[in-house]
């Protein structure tokens, strides 16, 4: 019986993470593996570790993550914002790596078919503080700043060539749940995304106000509405299983190596999800 295995925010440019990758393996080559984001910092890097993943597992899908869409000096890419993603997805598609743009797959090795829905949503701020509830969004980045709190995103991920974050968002949830509502009703899903699409999940953040660039208040009941078996993300890097309306959620990230270090059972670069 094959296996639907994932893994997320490799950040095989961190030193003591790339060779991480060799352990991203199948035990099967009938396997499947779910990316859900945050690869690299640069184009190269994600592309070469997909290829990489394309010749272990029988299917692999992607959706990107923060990292992967941030436009920065070190990079040889000068591509912002949609026109960067785009081309992310051409060269996934010329590895035969599925993204949010291609036809969603189905796995059907379980109790009812599940079709695997890759997303790319992005966030829009909507997950506030109670300090931050009523407030602007521009008193709560400031009240963000003022614990210390602010996401490399401000000054990397740009929108191009939407106005701001939360346009872009507002377009990809648009286009998504469209393509979301088209599902045969006697599938199931798995909602793969980078974001979270419950807010549960970020009740750990040591930083609660970093909940801002986590996700939006507009996927709280997307794991219902649209039958998810399991919802998998990363962004977080605080990996476990938690349930939300009896769904299992399924955060999958590997992280820092100052993070995993910490941890009793060391890095986790893949996990079995069915």
């Amino acid at each position: 019986m094959p296996s639907l295995y994932a893994t997320s925010d490799l950040h095989v440019t961190h030193r003591g993470n790339e060779p991480l990758l060799d352990r991203v393996r199948s035990d099967s080559a009938q396997d499947w593996l779910l990316v859900a984001g945050d690869v690299a910092e640069r184009v190269e890097p994600i592309v070469e570790s997909l290829a990489t993943l394309r010749e272990r597992f029988a299917k692999v899908v992607w959706v990107p993550g923060n990292h992967d869409l941030w436009t920065t000096g070190r990079d040889d890419s000068p591509l912002r914002g949609e026109e960067r993603y785009r081309h992310l997805v051409d060269r996934c598609r010329a590895l035969d790596v599925l993204t949010p743009e291609d036809e969603y797959p189905v796995w059907e090795h379980g109790r009812r078919p599940l079709t695997v829905a890759p997303l790319f949503l992005l966030y829009d701020y909507s997950w506030r503080t109670p300090q931050a509830e009523d407030a602007s969004l521009e008193e709560a980045l400031e009240q963000a700043r003022e614990a210390g709190v602010v996401c490399t995103d401000e000054f990397f991920l740009h929108p191009d060539p939407y106005p701001t974050r939360q346009d872009w968002c507002a377009q990809r949830l648009k286009t998504t749940e469209e393509r979301l509502a088209a599902i045969p009703e006697e599938n199931g899903t798995v909602l793969v995304s980078h974001w979270p699409l419950h807010r549960h999940p970020t009740a750990p953040l040591y930083w609660p106000e970093f909940a801002l660039w986590c996700g939006t208040a507009r996927t709280a009941d997307w794991h219902v509405r649209y039958r998810a078996e399991v919802a998998v993300f990363g962004h977080l890097h605080i990996p476990r299983t938690t349930y939300a309306d009896g769904v299992r959620f399924e955060e999958v990230s590997l992280g820092y190596p100052r993070e995993w270090r910490k941890r009793a059972r060391g890095p986790v670069p893949l996990r079995k999800i069915l």
